[in-house]
């Protein structure tokens, strides 16, 4: 959200009320506004017909989101900008699921009830839903679809940036820990045709991802808390640790060094908080970790010294220019 800093009483009214800001960006991708736009301008009554719903209640929520550069109203004609291209489905960096995912019952209902969480420091996701958040997306499959295709939009939005920052070359065989469906891991086979990997994830995850198994791509099915990790050279783990606590995360980088061979690099790939007191979206996601899953974001001190508590030391730091930044860590 965009704020006018010289007027503090605009700024808390616009904070205070922001949460319509969010819904109306909800609603818009659900009823897949964008896709009916294409590349051609159409008032809203021909938008609302396509969508099936009221022209006027349409119009206001656009109006509200152009106002934050997302579509554009002309001559009573809505156009795209580049920010609601994004929310087309059939756009190649399409963040149309991460959006939905954001309105959730799991993720709304959680906030429910926030000052609980900022009273005890604890996630309210159990008071949502028994057994909390991982469970109730095994539960709800059409849910579950939605919040795989969130992670598979943003992991497409990130790849190259990922791939541009560093070199996969070395490594012959690469472990992707926690990698869901394996996007981040197939993207690094195909820029490293001599290397192998191995896809580590719970038994459900890998059964949905059993078709993604090749030559070069094993699928090992386990908990990292409990079982064993496979030996690799370079090991990734893409926004996991900031799911856990510091102590869970410590116990699942432990693993990884009990796994690892003495040459093995780590590449811890996280949105890290920076030193600048400005908006960064790293916040905003530590509060969505506190809220859901009782994690948190972190500084790269913060995670440097849950490297050095598992075994490995904190070789460099690379920004990856899309929000996300790859801690490369040795075994020591």
């Amino acid at each position: 959200m965009i704020f006018n800093n010289s007027n503090p009483f605009d700024t808390i009214q616009q904070i205070a009320g922001g949460y319509c800001l969010a819904r109306c960006l909800h609603a818009i991708a659900d009823f897949g506004v964008a896709d009916v736009l294409n590349g051609e301008p159409k008032t809203a009554e021909e938008v609302a017909s396509a969508t099936q719903t009221n022209p006027g209640a349409l119009r206001r929520a656009v109006r509200l989101l152009s106002a934050y550069g997302i579509f554009e109203i002309n001559d009573n004609k809505i156009s795209h900008t580049p920010a609601s291209q994004l929310l087309r489905k059939d756009h190649p960096q399409s963040m149309r699921g991460f959006t939905r995912m954001f309105s959730l019952p799991i993720n709304w209902k959680a906030y429910e009830d926030f000052n609980e969480a900022i009273r005890t420091g604890e996630p309210n996701v159990e008071k949502v839903y028994t057994g909390g958040f991982w469970k109730y997306f095994g539960d709800h499959k059409q849910e579950s679809a939605i919040f795989n295709e969130a992670m598979a939009d943003k992991a497409n939005a990130q790849l190259y940036g990922i791939m541009s920052s560093y070199d996969f070359s070395n490594f012959k065989t690469i472990g992707d820990i926690g990698g869901g469906r394996g996007h981040l891991l197939q993207a690094v086979l195909h820029s490293t045709s001599g290397a192998q990997g191995v896809l580590f994830d719970l038994p459900h995850v890998i059964e949905d991802a059993r078709k993604m198994a090749s030559d070069r791509l094993t699928l090992q099915a386990g908990d990292f808390f409990k079982d064993s990790l496979p030996a690799c050279d370079a090991y990734l783990v893409m926004e996991i640790i900031h799911d856990w606590p510091d102590a869970e995360s410590i116990d699942i980088l432990r693993a990884i060094r009990k796994s690892a061979p003495p040459q093995a690099k780590l590449l811890l790939i996280e949105s890290i908080i920076p030193d600048s007191p400005d908006p960064d979206w790293s916040k905003m996601l530590d509060i969505h970790m506190l809220t859901l899953l009782g994690g948190k974001q972190r500084t790269t001190k913060e995670f440097e010294a849950l490297l050095t508590e598992a075994g490995f030391a904190l070789t460099q730091e690379i920004d990856c220019q899309v929000g996300i930044s790859i801690l490369e860590a040795s075994v020591v």
